[in-house]
């Protein structure tokens, strides 16, 4: 899967037929340029506005999530996805990368339960927030095996190993 390798998210814009001809001339267009999908096709006629009806094949792409790429048309859902702050990026790449290729930003937010370095960091963490130790003497919680525990939890949970974003599988 293609991960977000530039802030601005952007796609290169050529045509089939000049494809067809033997030609990838066209442009990187990027799309925190264009308020909506409609003004960005539009900029995209202008561009190839040599052509009288032309066919926009979508060469390549960067600054987003594969899943809202397609070489012959450009998604509402990408701007939707374009419209979010920053961390909320981030956030719906890891779950779309991990979890759910078509999930939604509130798929996300719902399944989202935090960010670890490791599986092992998260359960130590989640033990904490939990309060799991409430009660138990220190001296017996010292001696507890976040490794296995970790392990048990990961059975309901899922990390994106790229950012540490955990999410539940429920």
């Amino acid at each position: 899967m293609k991960t977000i390798t530039t802030d601005s998210p952007r796609i290169y814009v050529g045509t089939y037929a000049k494809y067809s001809n033997g030609s990838i001339n066209g442009a990187w267009l990027d799309l925190d340029d264009y308020s909506d999908r409609d003004s960005f096709l539009e900029a995209c006629a202008r561009l190839h506005a040599d052509e009288t009806d032309p066919e926009f094949m979508f060469q390549d792409y960067e600054g987003f999530p594969a899943s809202f790429y397609c070489e012959s048309s450009v998604s509402n859902e990408l701007y939707d996805w374009i419209n979010l702050d920053t961390d909320d990026k981030e956030l719906l790449a890891a779950y779309l990368s991990c979890m759910d290729q078509n999930g939604t930003i509130e798929q996300a937010r719902d399944a989202f339960m935090g960010r670890a370095d490791s599986e092992k960091e998260f359960a130590e963490n989640f033990a904490d927030e939990t309060c799991l130790f409430d009660g138990i003497p220190d001296a017996i919680r010292y001696h507890f095996d976040y490794e296995s525990y970790a392990s048990e939890l990961f059975q309901s949970f899922t990390m994106d190993s790229s950012s540490g974003y955990v999410f539940t599988n429920c």
